[in-house]
């Protein structure tokens, strides 16, 4: 009898639901992380052609050189023409507002709303 008492309470682990359970939640993760981290990378580049594109005098200059940098770093979120361009204290400032979506299943979907400026 205190042989069988002591083997029971000796066991101890996960059960194999228990780690399917864990492995689909970590694969879910590992998913929508690899399609969020691209998305990221994009605002990232997005920011440094507006910072590029601050450098210009007017506001179709800032848009030209901001569409030049696109092209070269093959952004497709944002264009020159969907920036909003002001100066403060003489300072030319840009800022950038944007949304992707990311399919998830079904009718699910993750919106990620963007939006930035120059420094």
């Amino acid at each position: 009898m205190d042989m069988i008492s002591s083997c029971k309470s000796g066991q101890r682990g996960i059960t194999m639901i228990g780690v399917l359970f864990v492995g689909v939640l970590l694969a879910g993760a590992g998913v929508l992380t690899a399609q969020v981290v691209p998305t990221v990378m994009e605002y990232q580049t997005i920011l440094k052609a507006v910072n590029k594109a601050k450098e210009g005098n007017t506001v179709p200059e800032v848009r030209m050189i901001f569409d030049k940098a696109a092209s070269i770093d093959n952004i497709s979120s944002v264009s020159g023409r969907d920036l909003e361009i002001t100066k403060e204290n003489d300072k030319v400032v840009v800022r950038f507002f944007y949304e992707r979506e990311i399919h998830l299943m079904g009718p699910a979907f993750l919106t990620l709303k963007y939006s930035g400026k120059s420094n």
